[in-house]
């Protein structure tokens, strides 16, 4: 059952990293626009959508990765309280789709508060489609999963062990680790994150 979709490497790193970014606003909320130029870069290797990431993606250096992340940062920029909702995401993203040409590529949001079935569902069909899948997560009651509260990520795969666990590949600051999809979903707050759904007309 497991499906994982290829990714990008920038030297040692499994995709970018706002640690690398210059500014402090960006090392601490540029998680939103790192999750874009990783989403861009990943459709132009994979889907050929050319003019939405920088030239030659599969020879991306550091500097260049940080460059682009600064030409995402207008439209995904850190704010007080950080691109807390689905929709600001969206809403930035797409402008950004839309100033370099690219109408083919659209989103949708997948609430937080769906029930946890739902959401696997589309966890499943989405990266069998061949879609990475921009998740967040605001706050969490499990310690555990502290690194991605407030915190856009991606993921980019699924699998389920033995037992019936369900986990999801889940990629950020130059990394990635398989997490449990029930526990991760179940953050035991009222206000919740979400996913958003790729689609290629």
């Amino acid at each position: 059952m497991k499906r994982e979709l290829p990714h990008f490497q920038i030297d040692d790193s499994y995709g970018g990293n706002q640690d690398w970014f210059p500014t402090y606003m960006m090392r601490i909320g540029g998680c939103g626009a790192e999750t874009a130029c990783d989403s861009s870069i990943y459709f132009s290797r994979y889907w050929g959508l050319e003019q939405i990431a920088p030239p030659e993606p599969e020879k991306l250096t550091k500097p260049a990765y940080i460059d682009f992340a600064y030409e995402m940062r207008p439209y995904l920029s850190p704010r007080m309280g950080g691109i807390d909702r689905l929709e600001l995401f969206i809403e930035g993203y797409a402008q950004y789709l839309h100033d370099r040409g690219e109408t083919r590529l659209t989103m949708q949001p997948f609430a937080g508060e769906e029930p946890y079935a739902a959401a696997r569902e589309r966890i499943i069909s989405q990266i069998d489609a061949g879609y990475p899948i921009p998740t967040l997560i605001l706050n969490h009651r499990n310690k555990a999963y502290d690194d991605y509260v407030w915190h856009w990520f991606l993921i980019n795969g699924y699998d389920e062990t033995a037992d019936g666990v369900f986990l999801v590949k889940a990629v950020t600051y130059s990394e990635y680790r398989w997490l449990n999809f029930s526990e991760l979903w179940d953050t035991g707050h009222k206000r919740r994150g979400g996913l958003i759904l790729f689609h290629i007309d």
